[in-house]
């Protein structure tokens, strides 16, 4: 992706995240020279890998298959050992009509997908078999609490105020219904750690590789260890 692609993902983004009056935290304003003034008391946010992702999977095509994240808040992996432990996570994420974010599974990570309002969210799901492969299997899921039963590849639709529980290991694949405008997507998990955590059923770049055409607007979290001065201790 060109970087000039993600700054204008970001104004977008941040467009429809006041429509529907929901406000990241400041240290998603910051600009790459605030990032080089900061000093170690903000190095929970880079250990928690909090803040902006935005990926195209390596599809070249982010309006096709992309996903817009922002981790608001996230522990550590560590933390499942400790019983004081952040073991929790919360994201927000924008999805577009037709927009696919791929077929994938947590290994540890159980989640909660929210529609937080806008249009519907579409996910089909799989049981996953214990080579990884798509099971042929019906799968259960609690949406708002009530069990629901679909077939294997089935999809269950989210309208704004839903929710669904999916539990680890299990496969999921979404987009936006077409004709009914870009989701607001809410996610509250276990821990979230997208560098080891993600199984993707084909594969695919689960973060971009960036031409930089231009400066960043704001950095997205794989861009840390480049502007803060306590990103290496």
């Amino acid at each position: 992706m060109k970087r000039s692609e993600i700054n204008a993902i970001m104004r977008k983004s941040l467009k429809f995240l006041q429509q529907m009056h929901f406000l990241l935290p400041p240290f998603a304003h910051w600009s790459p020279s605030d990032w080089k003034r900061k000093g170690p008391e903000c190095r929970d946010i880079l250990d928690q890998q909090l803040g902006w992702d935005i990926t195209d999977f390596g599809s070249g095509d982010f309006d096709k298959i992309g996903l817009f994240l922002f981790t608001v808040r996230n522990g550590q992996m560590k933390d499942l050992k400790d019983k004081n432990g952040k073991i929790y996570a919360e994201k927000i994420m924008i999805v577009q009509e037709n927009q696919i974010t791929p077929t994938h599974f947590h290994f540890q990570k159980m989640e909660d997908i929210i529609n937080r309002g806008g249009g519907n969210l579409v996910i089909r799901l799989w049981n996953s078999t214990p080579k990884e492969g798509l099971a042929k299997t019906p799968v259960t899921v609690a949406m708002d609490g009530v069990k629901v039963k679909v077939k294997a590849g089935g999809t269950i639709t989210l309208k704004p105020g839903e929710s669904v529980c999916l539990p680890q290991r299990l496969y999921h694949r979404f987009w936006g219904q077409a004709g009914k405008g870009t989701v607001l997507v809410g996610e509250v998990s276990r821990v979230n750690d997208d560098h080891v955590d993600n199984r993707f059923f084909d594969p695919v770049g689960r973060f971009p590789e960036i031409v930089e055409d231009v400066a960043p607007l704001h950095l997205l979290y794989n861009d840390y260890a480049r502007y803060y001065g306590c990103a290496r201790r």
